[in-house]
C-alpha cells in the first residue's frame, strides 16, 4: 500500500508553522557560509503566488552580511523510507548554495556519523550541474570520501524541475524529473556505513558562500537571489 503526503503553498505570508520551522544563526554552519538564517521573516521565507519562496539578501543582518532562510520539518514530520519529491526552481548567481536535503530526527545530531542525505544541491558558480549524495561516518566530505553524483539539468535556475530520492531499507536513488542518475547501495556491513535506518526530516535553504559555494567568489549582484518550491510530496510504503 502506497500513501501519499503533498504539500502545496497556497494563500500568502509565512510557511505554515503546522508544517516548517527554521534553524536560524550565522556562525558559518560547519562550512564557512557567510548567511545569517531568520525565523518568520517573510523578506527571506514567504508564500506567494502557490509558491514557497526562500530568498537571501545581501544585507547587514546581525553579524552577517547576507540574510537567509533555513526552512526544516524537524519536530513536525520525519520519514523512514519512501520516495521524497520536491518541485523547485533554483536561484543564479556565483556564491549562492541552494539545498533540498535530510537529517536524522534523532538529538542531539552527531554529524557525519547519524548520516545526511542531500537530494540536490548546486552552486551558483557552476550553474545547473546537480548533485545528490549521502554523508555517514565512513563516507563524507570531511575525508573526501562522500558518496556523490551529479547530473546537468540546463533549466534548473529557470524553469521548475522535480528533485527525488527512493529510500528503501537497501539503497538510496535519485532522480531529476524521473531521470536516475545516483545510487548508493546498502553495504550491510556497520553503521558507519549505513545510518538510514530511522527517521530524517526535510531541509530547505539557500546558503550564501562557504567552502564550496565561494570557490569563484560572490556575485553581490546577484542579490537577492530566491528558491522557488512549488510542492513536496512523500509517498510511504506500508504493508
Amino acid at each position: 500500500m502506497k500513501t501519499c503526503l503533498c504539500w502545496i503553498f497556497n494563500g500568502m505570508g509565512l510557511p505554515d508553522a503546522k508544517k516548517w520551522t527554521y534553524d536560524t544563526g550565522g556562525h558559518g554552519w560547519g562550512n564557512q557560509e557567510l548567511q545569517y538564517y531568520t525565523a518568520q521573516r517573510p523578506k527571506n521565507a514567504r508564500v506567494e503566488n502557490g509558491v514557497l519562496v526562500i530568498e537571501a539578501h545581501r544585507e547587514q543582518t546581525f553579524s552577517s552580511a547576507y540574510s537567509s532562510a533555513r526552512l526544516v520539518t524537524r519536530t513536525k514530520a520525519a520519514w523512514q523510507y519512501g520516495k521524497i519529491q520536491v518541485r523547485a526552481k533554483l536561484p543564479a548567481g556565483r556564491g549562492t548554495w541552494p539545498a533540498i536535503w535530510m537529517l536524522p530526527e534523532a538529538q542531539p545530531l552527531h554529524w557525519p556519523d547519524d548520516g545526511e542525505i542531500d537530494i540536490m544541491e548546486e552552486v551558483g558558480w557552476d550553474p545547473n550541474n546537480i548533485h545528490a549524495s549521502v554523508h555517514t561516518k565512513a563516507f563524507n566530505h570531511l575525508d573526501k570520501t562522500q558518496k556523490t553524483d551529479s547530473i546537468l539539468v540546463p533549466s534548473a535556475q529557470t524553469k521548475f524541475q522535480v528533485y527525488e530520492i527512493e529510500w528503501t531499507p537497501d539503497s538510496i536513488h535519485a532522480s531529476v524529473n524521473g531521470k536516475p542518475y545516483f545510487h548508493f547501495a546498502n553495504p550491510k556491513i556497520s553503521r558507519k556505513e549505513w545510518p538510514f535506518d530511522q527517521p530524517f526530516y526535510l531541509v530547505l535553504n539557500i546558503a550564501v558562500g562557504g567552502f564550496w559555494g565561494n570557490v569563484k567568489g560572490i556575485d553581490t549582484t546577484a542579490f537577492p537571489a530566491r528558491m522557488e518550491i512549488d510542492y513536496v510530496r512523500i509517498y510511504q510504503y506500508q504493508p
